[in-house]
């Protein structure tokens, strides 16, 4: 059984100021985000026609994320592991392979904004998510982009206040319906849950950053936010494959050869738990 949720995410934005801004996001969250061969690497992004949705914009991305997985997951996969994500953004409907977004000018009050058949409206749980008062772990948190906190200097918008999303103008939201589905025997309903929360977590802080950097943002045209992402992508993915090479040139250089020999030692007992690695998060969403 595939486990399916809808997301719905508020935002003091109108849909159209929200394109540019969500591109911007990821952009630059990408970007900031990859280190030591983690991140985002670009393969293709390219222009695309469809006979039904009109012009669109096809990304072919390699998500790479081997420390951002628990450890009882990196333990059953191979040390270099990456994700890829093919997106079809007809916006403001866009479509990968297990996501389906549609962007609508309203506070999430449309029951079925992406056209489900009624057995998945069923099976689907609807999860509201708010960037101001939903709580985020704590390594994530700067005070910057805070949105109860932050005042945009070129819009007035902000700090947000409890329940804004009832009064808030503009608002818009983000239909996200993800499925999860993941079969092996023994662990399927443990990954499907885990996917799922790591999605929430991914959603929940890239909103909280698109709003909080909206003046780097707000007066960028397409045009202006597509260069800015070209060369965004280039520059990350000559930080990813760099970390990369350098990783896997460590993984083959020998052990260095003890200048004399030495007594073998008993092997001590493992420790509960490793040192744990900062969590890092990538976005399966265009």
């Amino acid at each position: 059984m595939v486990l399916t949720k809808e997301y719905r995410i508020c935002m003091p934005i109108t849909v159209d100021e929200y394109r540019i801004g969500q591109l911007y996001m990821i952009a630059r969250h990408s970007y900031e985000q990859s280190t030591t061969g983690e991140g985002v690497e670009v393969i293709a992004n390219e222009e695309v026609t469809d006979e039904v949705n009109g012009v669109g914009q096809f990304t072919e991305k390699r998500i790479h994320l081997s420390s951002h997985l628990p450890y009882w997951i990196q333990n059953i996969i191979p040390r270099v592991f990456y994700v890829t994500e093919k997106a079809w953004n007809y916006y403001p409907y866009t479509i990968t392979v297990s996501i389906q977004t549609r962007y609508e000018d309203n506070n999430g009050t449309t029951e079925n904004c992406l056209c489900l058949p009624a057995e998945e409206i069923e099976q689907r749980q609807v999860d509201f998510l708010d960037i101001a008062y939903d709580e985020i772990k704590p390594h994530h948190y700067k005070e910057t982009e805070d949105p109860k906190l932050f005042k945009s200097e070129k819009t007035g918008r902000g700090p947000l206040t409890e329940g804004w999303r009832d009064t808030h103008k503009p608002i818009m939201c983000c239909y996200k319906l993800v499925n999860a589905k993941f079969e092996v025997w023994g662990l399927q309903t443990k990954v499907e849950d885990y996917v799922q929360s790591a999605i929430r977590e991914i959603l929940l802080l890239g909103h909280r950053q698109a709003f909080t950097w909206m003046d780097e943002w707000f007066n960028m045209t397409l045009e202006d936010v597509r260069n800015y992402e070209k060369d965004m992508q280039a520059k990350t993915n000559i930080k990813v494959k760099t970390a990369l090479e350098n990783a896997e040139g460590e993984s083959q250089t020998p052990p260095p050869t003890p200048k004399s020999p030495k007594s073998p030692k008993s092997p001590k007992t493992p420790s509960a738990s490793g040192t744990p690695t900062e969590t890092k998060s990538w976005f399966s969403w265009s």
